[in-house]
């Protein structure tokens, strides 16, 4: 953790030249099985990030290499249709930012997700966008026409309504009001769209919970969910130190509260515990949730995306006949 050099450091973008764009995920506690991630590395910054020591995979640090050397893959989309063109692929949901996310500062210029989604649109095939930044807003051109198939669905994550405490915690970030913004925004145009705690951090954000699901309801959230805040490898040290830095009074209580969901530990990897935590703490954190989330509207279910209006390009042509 180097936050007076990352102030300093300028991002680098490399090309990824992967050959495949969609992963497949097995993990019983995740709730998806294929992903898609246009960039690897986020610029958000934000401390907590389980996905830093995916970093390290490329001989790179999880702490300031992870927010300040990206990699874009250029031919995701290129990749994605030819995924969607195989026979061999039958349809299902694609979640765009299953690691990072596909809407970090860097896709206002290159619009990868957005071309990705494109594809999307012309295939019909359903997808799901977890993000913490506004700039989803701009492609509600694109989500509107999956929305007709309902073949999409919105979900923001948003940690905090304190703007000092999502700075330090999430520096690159949209601020917690814009992402409130791009909830009513994209509620709006009719396209679903979910709150996501995520993550929640014992000790720091639990007490926001009311809050933030009111502000959820009413900027037209359907419905809420959320995750305890996940520490493995090196980011428990990296959250270690950003806590001295900015919270030292706190430190002690958070990390504590933290072991308290964890059986002990910073982080435990326990499939069927590891998203929520166990204990009595972690007990308190989800009964909150759950009472808020049912006054203020947010305990719908979540509706299945539909794969019925999937269409190649072939096959469009054919039903014209």
């Amino acid at each position: 953790y180097a936050p007076e050099d990352a102030a300093q450091v300028e991002t680098q973008i490399f090309k990824d030249n992967s050959k495949s764009v969609l992963s497949t995920n097995d993990s019983p506690d995740v709730g998806f099985g294929v992903s898609l991630n246009p960039y690897r590395g986020c610029e958000h910054g934000c401390i907590y990030c389980y996905a830093r020591p995916t970093h390290e995979y490329l001989g790179l640090s999880a702490g300031l290499d992870f927010e300040t050397k990206i990699f874009a893959k250029p031919e995701a989309p290129a990749l994605l249709r030819k995924s969607l063109e195989a026979r061999s692929w039958k349809p299902e949901v694609i979640v765009m930012s299953g690691i990072t996310d596909c809407y970090q500062p860097i896709e206002r210029e290159l619009k990868l997700t957005r071309q990705c989604l494109e594809v999307l649109a012309e295939f019909r095939n359903p997808g799901v966008i977890i993000t913490k930044n506004a700039l989803v807003t701009r492609d509600i051109d694109v989500l509107t026409k999956l929305a007709e198939f309902n073949a999409i669905q919105v979900v923001i994550s948003i940690t905090t309504l304190d703007k000092e405490l999502a700075r330090f915690m999430e520096p690159r970030a949209s601020r917690p009001d814009l992402r409130f913004q791009a909830v009513e925004q994209l509620s709006k145009a009719g396209i679903p769209v979910s709150v996501n705690m995520a993550p929640i951090v014992p000790g720091l954000t639990d007490s926001e919970i009311p809050a933030i699901l009111k502000r959820a309801a009413d900027a037209g959230a359907r419905s809420a969910h959320y995750t305890l805040v996940r520490l493995p490898y090196g980011v428990k040290d990296l959250f270690q130190a950003w806590l001295d830095e900015h919270y030292p009074t706190r430190k002690n209580k958070v990390l504590n509260h933290i072991k308290d969901t964890r059986g002990g530990k910073l982080y435990s990897a326990e499939f069927g515990k590891r998203m929520k935590g166990e204990g009595i703490y972690a007990d308190q954190i989800a009964q909150m949730f759950s009472h808020y989330r049912k006054l203020y509207g947010l305990n719908k279910p979540w509706l299945p995306l539909s794969t019925e209006h999937f269409q190649r390009q072939g096959e469009k042509q054919m039903s014209l006949f």
